[in-house]
């Protein structure tokens, strides 16, 4: 069969591709998350998160679940034992959404092969970025690694690779591997076994396994489980297929003429057009929702680069809340969206911005134009005081430092997301609030605990740093989940403490000072890569 190539990549158009028969299907009515309810519910949430959540519900989807089915991880150890451990239990089903399977991660296929080879009746779909999963090729790559499942399993193993609409012609004939990545990913971290969900920020790495600090939340839900498997095949179905080859690469990448939409780079704006389409429905919440029907709710959240985004109006809702007592939003690359940047000032409550120290940046001593990022993003958080100083703003900013990158003992630091605690009078389950035919609701946490003794109440996590390039550039996946548990809410207490505690307050003046005021060479260099269109 005549292919064409696409300039001298490994990347290809074929004319036919036979779909995989996969253990799940994209079906639009398991998008619906809500069941109908035939009788009055009980009041599980105070009037204030009630009124939150009603905002919440016109912005995205809702699935009411219990908050005993979430599993709060504290590290990368234990992240690795217990994606490994779910995978060895695989009876059905393994889809994992990364950015990339590090290159040299033969345990982690190990126990992907062991697991097929047991079980004859379990399917595995990956999805990586095309763009950092081959930045090695020719030499051993992500995509040469996960090549040697799909040629060993053939048919219960499909490998996809998403590629960016944004880097197309000179663009990616000219700019050098090392920071094409600039201009969009596959960002999205998902990772599913049968029932369960990891739903991370971190990638499948050994320093995402050892010592790059990140957040990690399991939900043991088949509704959760699946509605995030729909969003993966749909990403999954208009990415290149991956191929086993007889090459220097050890694989090729196809676009097969099933997929539901041209190719991004021969047609990006038709791409994008068919993209946004397919992914639609997942940022659609219902024309109306029945009430909570437990203590616990999780909106799915999804970032289709430029036309569809749940996760901004979603962060601004919360930082707006009239009941808002206080917040604590970490990135490890702390350059927020300038909408976000403007709800993290206006809020009067009180707010605490967690970021890396320029020890804990993954780009410490970087080779290349990467290594003036540490310095670029202290640069953007020394401005970020300054607007705050302006602004008289509540807020303080803390940098996360375990050890020196590079070093014996020392970490990066990668966790993203927002913790909120309400302000908030008894909840509405109490007596003054009980409905006439309500059943007994279980026991909500009291006024004291809601305002901070219990903890949080609510939080998003997931793969976005809710940067402008997040939102403009790369695929994201995440959640926020709410809840008036008092066990899940001293469990997120529990979660945001553990990050604090290895963090110390900086201000203007330290960042302002000799050895950490950004030089010529990094102000260049973020203005450079404004004017071609990337992002930090």
């Amino acid at each position: 069969m005549l292919v064409r190539r696409i300039a001298a990549s490994p990347l290809r158009s074929i004319s036919k591709a036979k779909p995989k028969k996969l253990p799940w299907r994209y079906n639009s009515r398991s998008l619906s998350t809500t069941a109908p309810v035939s009788s009055p519910l009980p009041s599980y949430h105070a009037p204030a998160m009630m009124g939150l959540m009603s905002e919440l519900d016109s912005i995205a989807p809702r699935i009411d679940i219990r908050a005993d089915q979430i599993r709060v991880v504290d590290g990368p150890e234990e992240f690795y034992i217990t994606l490994t451990s779910m995978i060895r239990r695989a009876k059905r089903r393994i889809y994992l959404s990364t950015l990339y399977i590090g290159k040299t991660e033969y345990e982690l296929v190990s126990v992907i092969r062991d697991s097929l080879a047991r079980n004859e009746d379990l399917e595995v779909s990956i999805l990586t970025d095309a763009l950092r999963g081959t930045r090695e090729s020719p030499e051993p790559s992500c995509a040469s690694l996960v090549a040697s499942l799909a040629a060993e399993f053939p048919d219960r193993v499909e490998i996809r690779m998403y590629h960016t609409p944004n880097l197309t012609g000179l663009r990616k004939r000219f700019i050098p591997k090392r920071i094409n990545e600039g201009w969009g990913l596959q960002h999205i971290k998902l990772y599913g076994v049968d029932d369960e969900l990891i739903l991370s920020g971190a990638n499948l790495s050994n320093d995402y396994f050892t010592n790059r600090q990140d957040r990690y939340h399991v939900f043991s839900s088949k509704r959760v489980t699946d509605y995030f498997a729909n969003i993966h095949k749909a990403v999954c179905s208009v990415s290149f297929l991956l191929k086993p080859a007889d090459t220097p690469t050890k694989y090729t990448l196809d676009w097969p003429s099933s997929n539901p939409a041209p190719s991004p780079l021969d047609a990006p704006k038709a791409y994008i057009k068919a993209t946004t389409s397919l992914l639609r429905p997942f940022t659609t919440p219902p024309a109306s929702s029945p009430r909570p029907q437990t203590d616990t709710s999780l909106y799915p959240l999804l970032v289709h680069p430029g036309t569809l985004n749940t996760e901004l109006p979603s962060l601004q809702t919360l930082l707006r809340a009239p009941s808002l007592r206080s917040y604590t939003f970490t990135a490890g690359y702390f350059n927020p969206h300038p909408l976000i940047t403007t709800s993290l000032l206006s809020t009067r409550a009180h707010g605490t911005i967690l970021t890396a120290s320029p020890l804990a940046n993954g780009f410490y001593n970087s080779p290349g134009v990467s290594g003036l990022l540490p310095a670029a993003y202290s640069h953007l958080s020394l401005r970020f005081l300054h607007a705050a100083q302006k602004a008289k703003a509540r807020v303080s900013l803390r940098e996360w430092q375990r050890g020196t990158v590079g070093q014996p003992g020392g970490w990066t630091y990668h966790a993203k997301g927002l913790w909120v605690t309400l302000l908030q009078p008894p909840a509405m389950g109490s007596a003054a609030h009980h409905r006439p035919g309500d059943t007994a609701p279980p026991r909500l946490p009291s006024e004291d605990a809601v305002s901070g003794d219990v903890g949080p109440c609510a939080t998003v996590v997931g793969s976005s740093n809710y940067t402008k390039r997040s939102y403009g550039l790369d695929l994201e996946v995440g959640a926020l989940v709410v809840s008036s548990d008092e066990g899940l809410m001293g469990r997120w207490k529990r979660e945001e403490e553990m990050l604090a505690e290895r963090s110390r307050a900086v201000g203007v003046e330290e960042l302002s000072g000799e050895g950490r005021r950004a030089g010529w060479k990094v102000r260049g260099a973020m203005w450079i890569v404004k004017i071609l269109g990337g992002a930090l």
